[in-house]
């Protein structure tokens, strides 16, 4: 089957992207998902996106981590908002469906402002905190983010909590509204450029430990900036928001 392929990035965050309206895409087969991911043998990415139709909002989106394994990402998600637009699907507003429930989001000159589902799944432990995000997640407190083991300590952490595991955060704080993040993703089983789940959790879990009393707080990654904003109702943080770029990269042609 020769299918015309999409690549998109979300600071840093790349996806190979597909238009599986009309359910093409052999989706059970977590193979041809890891070769195509694969950075030498393949597209290379992150992660896979299908956009397909649904019936109740403008889009469903399907996503697949490097190893097959689906979740929900947050820059992938907001990739997937630019990609429905590209494919005229949308215009500047949208609400679609992934595997954690139903999303609002707004696009304008590549930037997305994506809601994330509300936040109550939050326990804190001695040295972190793990919140639910749309996947998993532990953050930690470090210093000296840039020279910290993110690989060798991430990989122990992420096998510590009980399938499917956790993504693993480690975070600095620059000031009172900004944290500098590094995560290693489960499923990509490496850091990647930036995590959009995982600032998210970040900002959250920062919050709810009082390092900061913002609201709207800045994530520098190493793919760039990202911003996360919310509220919160009897402890329960509502109308979160992630913001950031959203590029297409190139778009191609593949036998699978």
């Amino acid at each position: 089957m020769n299918s015309m392929f999409y690549k998109y990035e979300g600071t840093g965050n790349d996806f190979i992207m597909f238009d599986n309206r009309t359910s093409v895409f052999p989706k059970e087969n977590s193979n041809l998902i890891q070769k195509l991911c694969d950075r030498h043998f393949g597209i290379g990415a992150d992660g896979i996106i299908l956009i397909e139709n649904d019936i109740d909002t403008d889009f469903k989106m399907m996503y697949f981590n490097a190893d097959g394994s689906q979740t929900f990402c947050g820059n992938g998600a907001r990739c997937a908002v630019a990609f429905a637009k590209y494919l005229e699907i949308i215009n500047s507003k949208t609400n679609f469906i992934a595997v954690d429930g139903l999303h609002y989001a707004e696009i304008e000159n590549d930037i997305v402002s994506l809601q994330m589902i509300d936040v109550n799944e939050i326990q804190i432990n001695k040295n972190s905190v793990f919140a639910y995000t749309g996947t998993q997640h532990h953050v930690e407190l470090v210093e000296d983010l840039e020279n910290y083991p993110v690989f060798e300590n991430g990989k122990k952490i992420r096998y510590s909590y009980k399938n499917p595991g956790a993504n693993v955060n480690f975070a600095q704080k620059i000031n009172d509204n900004t944290f500098k993040v590094r995560t290693y993703e489960k499923g990509v089983e490496n850091e990647t450029l930036a995590c959009g789940t995982g600032v998210t959790a970040v900002a959250i879990a920062m919050h709810k430990i009082n390092k900061t009393k913002a609201n709207n707080i800045k994530l520098p990654v190493l793919g760039g900036e990202l911003e996360v904003s919310f509220s919160v109702e009897n402890e329960i943080y509502r109308n979160v928001f992630l913001k950031g770029p959203a590029t297409f990269v190139f778009k191609g042609r593949i036998d699978m």
